[in-house]
């Protein structure tokens, strides 16, 4: 068989996916699905970038290790690619051993081999894209691709020699014209990029600590585009150690990819960095490299402080799953941005999959359980309008492929749905219900009625990539198994005298003044906590400055609470008795609404032991534990193992 190599970008794992991330991974699941039709040894990977300065962050905000936070993102991610159907071969991770290990490799290769010099990087750089920009680049003191505020970095580094390989890119582009798809793509790389004069490219990192380390600089970590990219060659298997004919089977049988399915903000990554990557590998470069355009709510990218960041799996509660795949794969133009709103979802949804599809199916099913007792009926009187129907599903059948073949997946679409709407018509024009009123035109009627199922087998045939679980509803209602693609270029594979499977509805019409009034409702409270996430606190005030002679006049230590019990008629305090190892003390504290004594007995906690003694509500007060916050307390615990009576420096 054929092998058919194909990958998406890896999802970052910072935050959960929204549609246009998802889509992206639902294009390169229908190509897939497709080139399994076409008779390929299809190879899917997709998968997560775990490694970085964001990600870093975001942990060390969630107060969890990097690992942990990238746990759950991953898991998360991993959740939504099953729930849209993906049928992926590999799911890599870039925390993954075997990865973390080859990319060890391959940057030590690259540095024995003179690829990779250090240095010093000083320049403007923006942390949610981990990517470094030039004066130029910058526009407006904020990154080019994402629109976000820039700042100044200097640090060592480790750099790449772009210019040991940019004209051979160059001439590969060149003699390769398919190489970068879409054509605007192509000029806009070769253009801004590699004839303005391409830079060496930093591929480690010194400022922080979450990222694969560099084995003979411990001081770096491998920055995270060298790691990230290198997962299409490290997910088959490649071993940096050995030769071309050395690596394993798996690698040999599917490399090189015969396309890299990415967002037009990354191509830059993928068709200069990794092809110089491969290059400095010896190893032969993807074929293709197709970047689509970005999903926009409306005419605006998706933010949450408008309230407009749109989720896959909650728009599949709505309207299924299916639905949302044929959403994305149908509205996304070739070339350009395109755009979702919850109007044109409803549109499509309604028009399209209810009406044209659905509704088709439906009545069509009726038609000959009511006219031929639910039995495919044999066609035996042909007109030239029958022709016409056939010439219009042979058209779907051809264009279809051609335009999949060359990724106008909504080109693609477009043609079976043109199909489905000329099946639609071919009612109108032929009146079955009219036909059937007269013995004398039942073999018409058997004709007409044939012909319409044939057209909808047909349809789930060429619709199986995109929509598969609808398409596997459709062969159930006709009780076929004839859904190989060679029998679609057959007009007639439907065999006659089988009895259709159960009819149910493959699309309920959706209320869309009642969905579109839910939608502006929860659209409305997204913004409102947007907001709020995003409110600056007031600066407190602050107390007067002192010297570190004041300071150390503070006495802190470790203490153990062994008891704990209310104060009476004293609705805000807690008597504790605590160890300090030396001896033990009384202390009464005010966080009785925050903690019940079973939450603080056992518990180590700070206390200021040299504080004068006090007495509160009656009771004897010898210190005072340390906590945060005046609407909401939190005392501050210590680890187990601090030692009781440490003093706390």
């Amino acid at each position: 068989m054929e092998k058919f190599y194909i990958t998406t970008a890896i999802a970052y794992a910072s935050r959960k996916p929204h549609f246009g991330n998802t889509y992206e991974i639902i294009m390169a699941d229908a190509f897939a699905r497709f080139q399994r039709r076409m008779g390929k040894d299809v190879f899917l990977c997709t998968g997560t970038d775990e490694h970085g300065q964001k990600i870093e962050n975001l942990a060390n905000e969630a107060g969890i290790t990097p690992q942990k936070y990238v746990d759950g993102v991953a898991g998360e991610i991993k959740g939504i690619w099953d729930l849209m159907g993906v049928q992926y071969d590999h799911f890599i991770r870039t925390t993954d051993g075997y990865h973390v290990d080859a990319v060890k490799k391959i940057f030590k290769k690259f540095y024995e081999q003179g690829d990779i010099y250090k240095g010093f990087y000083e320049g403007w750089y923006c942390t949610p894209c981990e990517s470094f920009f030039t004066a130029t680049q910058v526009v407006d003191g904020k990154c080019p691709d994402c629109g976000r505020p820039v700042s100044q970095a200097r640090e060592e580094a480790y750099f790449v020699k772009m210019s040991n390989y940019v004209d051979r890119l160059i001439k590969h582009i060149e003699d390769n014209p398919e190489f970068i798809e879409p054509e605007s793509r192509k000029k806009e790389m070769v253009n801004n990029f590699l004839k303005a004069g391409l830079q060496d490219l930093c591929v480690s990192r010194t400022s922080f600590k979450w990222g694969i380390p560099v084995d003979f600089d411990d001081r770096h970590v491998v920055y995270v585009w060298l790691d990230a990219l290198t997962n299409y060659i490290t997910a088959l298997g490649y071993d940096p150690d050995k030769s071309y004919e050395e690596q394993c089977e798996k690698f040999k049988h599917y490399w090189p990819c015969d396309v890299h399915i990415i967002g037009k903000d990354i191509l830059r990554f993928h068709t200069i960095y990794w092809p110089i990557f491969l290059m400095a590998l010896g190893l032969p470069l993807p074929k293709k490299v197709f970047g689509h355009p970005w999903f926009n709510f409306g005419n605006d990218k998706m933010s949450k402080s408008k309230g407009n960041v749109v989720f896959a799996d909650e728009l599949a509660s709505t309207f299924g799953v299916d639905a949302v795949r044929y959403y994305a794969l149908s509205e996304m133009p070739y070339s350009q941005d395109g755009s979702i709103t919850y109007e044109s979802v409803i549109t499509r949804y309604n028009n399209d999959l209810a009406n044209n599809l659905g509704n088709l199916v439906s009545r069509t099913h009726a038609m000959t359980k009511k006219y031929f007792g639910g039995i495919v009926p044999a066609p035996e009187k042909t007109e030239k309008i029958d022709l016409d129907l056939k010439a219009a599903v042979e058209r779907a059948v051809r264009e279809s492929v051609r335009l999949m073949d060359s990724y106008h997946v909504a080109d693609s679409l477009d043609e079976i749905f043109t199909m489905l709407r000329r099946a639609n018509k071919y009612i109108d024009e032929t009146m079955p219900w009219a036909l059937a009123k007269s013995e004398e035109n039942r073999s018409r009627l058997a004709t007409v009625i044939y012909n319409l199922l044939e057209v909808i087998r047909v349809a789930a045939v060429l619709l199986y990539p995109y929509i598969p679980s609808t398409a596997k509803s459709i062969f159930s209602q006709l009780g076929t198994d004839v859904t190989e693609f060679e029998s679609a270029k057959k007009f007639g594979s439907l065999k006659s005298g089988e009895p259709l499977g159960e009819a149910f509805t493959l699309f309920a019409r959706i209320d869309e003044k009642k969905f579109l009034e839910e939608m502006e409702k929860a659209r409305l409270e997204a913004i409102k906590n947007a907001e709020n996430a995003e409110k600056i606190e007031a600066e407190p005030e602050h107390e007067l400055e002192i010297g570190i002679e004041a300071f150390g006049a503070v006495e802190l230590r470790v203490a153990k609470i062994l008891e704990c019990e209310p104060v009476p008629k004293a609705k805000k305090l807690l008597k504790l008795q605590v160890d300090l190892g030396y001896e033990k003390r009384q202390v009464v504290s005010g966080i009785a609404k925050f903690y019940t004594p079973n939450e603080l007995i056992g518990k180590k906690v700070i206390l200021v032991t040299n504080l004068k003694p006090a007495k509160l509500c009656g009771v004897d007060s010898y210190g005072m534990l340390l906590a945060s916050g005046e609407d909401d307390v939190k005392v501050v615990f210590l680890d187990e193992g601090a030692k009781v009576g440490d003093r706390i420096h």
